[in-house]
């Protein structure tokens, strides 16, 4: 079962792994000098920021066929 899901749903799952690097080395590099902006001000929500974006970036490219079985 687990192979199954990592087959069907790779794209989004590499999106999520990306998006969360990239979150958190915006934190890092770029950030909030302040501390007062609430997706960058702390490490975490950078990076969960980050996974959720590159998350739905990669179900984009989720095959046709995949969202059409889904749908029935």
């Amino acid at each position: 079962m687990e192979k199954t899901f990592i087959k069907k749903y790779w794209p989004t799952i590499i999106g999520i792994i990306i998006g969360a690097i990239a979150g958190y080395l915006y934190w890092r590099y770029v950030g909030c000098s302040t501390g007062t902006c609430p997706i960058t001000s702390s490490p975490w929500n950078s990076t969960l920021w980050g996974a959720v974006m590159g998350g739905l970036l990669g179900n984009i490219f989720q095959p046709n066929s995949l969202k059409k079985n889904e749908q029935n």
